[in-house]
């Protein structure tokens, strides 16, 4: 599974708290989308039933409203809660285009609003959602990247910036994920140079990642099928230093000694890792773990 499955429904609570109605309670609703006829009514009405399906979980029924709220009354404060409720909902549905629409046209209609920061973290949520499995193109990783990083950047301390870098971790875990998928077949396809520019990436660029260890052993691999014992020797000491504990240690170490090699460090069995190598556990998201309550 990639890293979409991880905790789905998650920043939103914060939103609902800061834009339902006090004193907005949910009633029984039916069953089916309700196709609303045009009728000019309450602003008040209209946006407590939208949040009384909202409540219901009837999202298709929720939009309706809160974009007849719209409609009716398309100046109103009631209009900006209304698009962001939209997002809510949209976001809920799967329906990520529509939200990711809904909060463009609420960062150009709001960009000062106090919610503009939760209309740019549901963009990059929808693309982090979207995400796949590595054996498949990553534009959405890619994306979600970019505007995860946009979150960071304009609203560095914000709740959503916080859970915009924990998610920039799993993104990083993906492209190095699929950097390793790619030069794990260019080694099988025996085009060890090409891989080699694969692996060198992954160490490199994302060498915060699980993936380090991996990578550095199929540079020993790799450089070892192209007879260049040199860097493969170096390549292992780099993997011994900072994870002499790690599975991928011990494969090196006796991949070397099979070469007549002999590696300084021997594999620690007790999985220790080196004094600098970078702490790859990742940290679940404190935000993910609260449930949308309005």
């Amino acid at each position: 599974m990639s890293v979409v499955g991880l905790l789905k429904k998650s920043a939103i609570v914060v939103l609902l708290a800061s834009v339902s109605v006090a004193g907005l309670t949910a009633c029984a609703g039916k069953p089916k989308t309700e196709h609303l006829v045009y009728e000019e009514r309450p602003v008040e009405l209209l946006y407590e039933t939208g949040m009384q399906k909202l409540d219901q979980k009837s999202w298709s029924d929720a939009i309706s409203y809160f974009e007849e709220v719209q409609r009716q009354h398309p100046y109103s404060e009631w209009s900006r809660r209304a698009i962001v409720m939209i997002i809510y909902a949209n976001y809920q549905s799967d329906k990520y285009v529509e939200a990711t629409a809904a909060s463009d046209q609420f960062i150009k209609l709001y960009p000062g609003s106090e919610l503009t920061p939760y209309a740019y973290y549901m963009k990059a949520i929808c693309s982090f959602e979207q995400i796949v499995d590595v054996g498949r193109d990553q534009a959405y990783t890619d994306s979600a990247k970019a505007l995860l990083n946009d979150v960071v950047r304009r609203y560095p301390t914000t709740e959503y910036a916080k859970d915009a870098r924990v998610k920039l971790d799993m993104v990083q875990d993906q492209l190095a994920g699929k950097e390793m998928d790619v030069g794990r077949w260019y080694l099988n396809d025996n085009q060890p140079l090409a891989a080699i520019g694969r692996f060198k990436t992954v160490a490199s660029d994302y060498q915060t990642t699980s993936h380090t260890p991996e990578a550095l052993y199929r540079l020993v691999e790799a450089n070892e099928m192209m007879g260049l014992h040199e860097e493969a020797t170096r390549d292992a000491a780099v993997l011994g230093y900072n994870y002499p504990g790690d599975r991928w240690y011990s494969a090196a170490y006796k991949l070397m000694t099979e070469k007549g090699e002999k590696p300084a460090i021997k594999p620690d069995p007790n999985g220790k890792k080196g004094p600098e190598a970078p702490d790859t556990k990742k940290k679940k998201s404190w935000f993910s773990l609260k449930k949308p309550q309005a």
